[in-house]
């Protein structure tokens, strides 16, 4: 055969070979695709014989022939690593994969996304497999599942068409909106829309406005957009609100069978002045030999039947969330705070857990009954403060039968306390914050407040009830749903004591693992120390989430073998959930096919319940930090005096004493090019050998905020006082 005849039949054959529907042939099927002639199929032989000495092509075992290169990347394909898991975006345009089961996220870079939306279902390709101190770095490949089908944002018009801007910055592209699906929406409306096409390279995610929720200037319209972003029902079915008005305002004569009647015994409820829902009573008494705590819960179990429209409701909300300006309750607000509710001089039904404690605050018997009891008096921790201070003549009058009572819970609840941290229990005493509004929704005001003595009283009660419930259940071995909290992932800790030795923090494991008795020696050992609240919070931070499950592993936090929550069953589902099982078994109807039904229901009901219980969370977080961002927007070009509370290669954050964070970024420190050490979590100047590190108090000025983005910038300001009296200079216009 002519060189150039074999040169010309092998490109011919190889680009078939290519062919991206071709699929590995013998020699005879090869020469069918090509209509030669049995006589003429030898012709082939010198053609697959040229391309598979010159390494175009390879053929198997079985005689089949197939491109060279297209092995080659079948075999790379086959050799790289693929995982799945939920990507979670970032409003700079990259993102991170959670993998299930994993200790660290993938990073993915702006490029790789592959048109992925915050928390699709992907598939991703590791590129970098993980290195000291650096995440593994992906590409995602494919979306398996697209979660979201609907997005909150702001309406903007143009003469033939719109486009959503979304709210949460992680959903990083606008939407397209068509004019025939504008839905009558004005330009600057907060809307919800209903994704239709999620968009490629060059094409944007398309949608629908399903509802126009109204001007972004209407009072409150900010935070209902942030509840309609998150999902969270905001408003009841008919046929929940139908069931809810069904329910009687007062007990009924049937209800007391049964029931051990406490109404002769003194109860009170401690809670904020706010509250309405009150799903929690105590009671004590006290001799030589001990302490008899009563803790009385809402009995809200009677009131929503298992499976009615109620129920299903308050599985779907799973918690009430509670933010700036509204509280959404998990139940109707007939039943929330009216027939559930524990109020002052009303009977009502309630799940008692009676503990008889040693004079050391450690339960030596107890028993859970269904209960009747009547609140003498509605207190607030305002009042039950002052009365254990003292400081409030007309209060400690008025009150003067139940003073007794309050100061020996005092005295129960440090036992309590006590007893807790011998076992390690860790105690973080965070600072938080409540955001006072106008009529028309402005923050004017942010009031710190730290929990007091009255805090820690009803918190110790409660605690106690909570692993009493627990412990009873998991040692009857009844399916249950529990409160658990793993141990922290090793490697975190492991970075977190590294930055504690930099700070010149000294802390030495026992174990390869940390225990909770550890924590609690470096929460006492940075305690007064400038960093302390940052350092707590690093430790926090370091530590896993807390969730409902339905096996007894423990709780790591508070050091528990058993922990559930028991005690507010008005705005959590697991607590209603298990106050049906504790009276299923308390009635003995806890048989058999009892005992089926709930294994069969409770994981669903424990896995929805953390979900929604971090949406919530989240929600509350977006509130608060937006409403925090528009107070400060009053308030650009004032000084304020805070502490850095984290140091990063792009700036460090300040967090002022009302909690307000903001950053003072790299670019604006102009005195010197400063250089950022990971280890210790410090910015030094190459020139000036300055320093900011965790804990240092600074002079700030506000510089901006950005209610949309949810962030506050501050620029240095000078130095404090302190440091100028450590500096000998004299104050300008100080008289002292």
């Amino acid at each position: 055969m002519k060189k150039e005849k074999l040169e010309k039949r092998k490109k011919v054959v190889l680009s078939l070979f290519r062919h991206p529907q071709y699929k590995p042939m013998r020699m005879k099927e090869i020469a069918m695709v090509f209509d030669l002639p049995k006589g003429r199929r030898k012709e082939l032989y010198p053609v697959l014989d040229a391309l598979v000495e010159e390494g175009l092509a390879v053929v198997d075992r079985r005689g089949r022939y197939e491109a060279a290169d297209r092995v080659a990347k079948k075999k790379k394909e086959n050799t790289q690593i693929y995982v799945e898991g939920t990507f979670i975006g970032n409003s700079k345009g990259f993102g991170f994969v959670e993998v299930e089961g994993a200790q660290d996220d993938i990073y993915i870079p702006e490029e790789d996304t592959g048109q992925a939306m915050h928390l699709d279902k992907v598939k991703v390709q590791i590129e970098k497999a993980a290195g000291e101190g650096r995440r593994a770095q992906g590409k995602i490949v494919k979306i398996l599942e697209h979660s979201v089908t609907e997005v909150v944002g702001t309406f903007e018009k143009s003469k033939k068409y719109g486009f959503v801007v979304p709210d949460n910055a992680r959903y990083f592209r606008d939407i397209f909106i068509p004019q025939e699906r504008i839905n009558h929406a004005r330009h600057g409306d907060k809307v919800v829309v209903q994704i239709t096409h999620y968009g490629s390279k060059k094409k944007s995610p398309e949608g629908k406005v399903t509802e126009v929720l109204g001007s972004i200037h209407d009072p409150g319209m900010d935070i209902l957009a942030v509840v309609k972003s998150y999902g969270i029902p905001s408003e009841f079915p008919n046929k929940v609100k139908n069931q809810a008005q069904k329910v009687p305002d007062q007990l009924l004569e049937g209800d007391f069978y049964g029931r051990v009647d406490l109404r002769d015994w003194t109860v009170v409820t401690i809670d904020g002045e706010d509250a309405k829902d009150l799903d929690d009573g105590v009671s004590l008494t006290w001799d030589e030999k001990g302490y008899h705590l009563g803790v009385h819960i809402a009995d809200v179990t009677n009131y929503v039947q298992e499976g009615s429209a109620l129920d299903r409701e308050a599985l779907k909300r799973g918690t009430s969330v509670y933010l700036a300006d509204r509280v959404i309750p998990m139940l109707p607000t007939r039943l929330s705070n009216g027939i559930c509710s524990l109020n002052q001089g009303e009977d009502r039904l309630a799940l008692s857990c009676l503990m008889d404690l040693d004079l050391d605050g450690r339960v030596i018997h107890h028993r859970i009954a269904e209960t009747v009891i009547c609140v003498n008096e509605r207190m607030t921790y305002t009042d039950v403060k002052k009365i254990l201070e003292g400081s409030d003549e007309e209060l400690l009058a008025r009150y003067r039968g139940l003073v007794p009572m309050f100061q020996k819970m005092a005295e129960v609840s440090a036992k309590i306390r006590q007893a807790r941290q011998k076992r390690g229990a860790i105690d973080f005493d965070f600072p938080e914050c409540r955001i006072l509004l106008n009529k028309v929704g402005r923050p004017v005001g942010i009031v710190p407040h730290e929990s007091n003595v009255a805090t820690r009283l009803i918190e110790d009660f409660m605690l106690l009830a909570n692993e009493t419930v627990a412990q009873t259940f998991s040692q009857m071995k009844l399916p249950f749903v529990y409160r658990t909290h793993e141990r922290p992932d090793s490697e975190k800790m492991e970075a977190l004591l590294t930055l504690l030795h930099g700070h010149g923090i000294p802390f030495q494991k026992a174990r390869e693992q940390v225990s909770p008795k550890e924590i609690q020696k470096i929460l006492k050992s940075i305690q007064g120390m400038p960093q302390e609240a940052q350092i707590s919070r690093m430790i926090l931070r370091s530590m896993k989430q807390a969730q409902y499950t339905t096996e007894c592993t423990g709780h790591f936090g508070l050091a528990a073998q058993y922990y559930c929550h028991f005690t507010s069953p008005i705005r959590r589902y697991p607590d209603l959930q298990i106050h049906r099982i504790i009276k299923d078994y308390l009635r003995g109807r806890m048989d058999e096919k009892r005992k089926e039904h709930y294994q069969t229901i409770l994981e669903d009901v424990a896995r929805q319940s953390s979900v929604t219980e971090r949406r919530a969370d989240e929600a509350e977080r977006e509130v608060e930090k937006m409403k925090k961002a528009e107070y400060m927007m009053y308030h650009i070009g004032e000084v304020f005096e805070g502490v850095i509370s984290g140091v990063t290669a792009w700036g460090f954050y300040v967090e002022l004493p009302d909690t307000i964070e903001g950053l003072v970024h790299v670019n604006s420190l102009r005195d010197d090019y400063y250089v950022y050490h990971a280890e210790s979590q410090e910015l030094e100047g190459e020139i000036t050998h300055r320093r900011y590190t965790l804990g240092d108090s600074v002079l700030v000025k506000a510089a901006d905020a950005d209610p949309v983005t949810k962030t506050v910038d501050f620029i240095l300001a000078g130095r404090t006082r302190q440091q100028r009296k450590e500096e000998n200079e004299v104050e300008v216009g100080s008289y002292e």
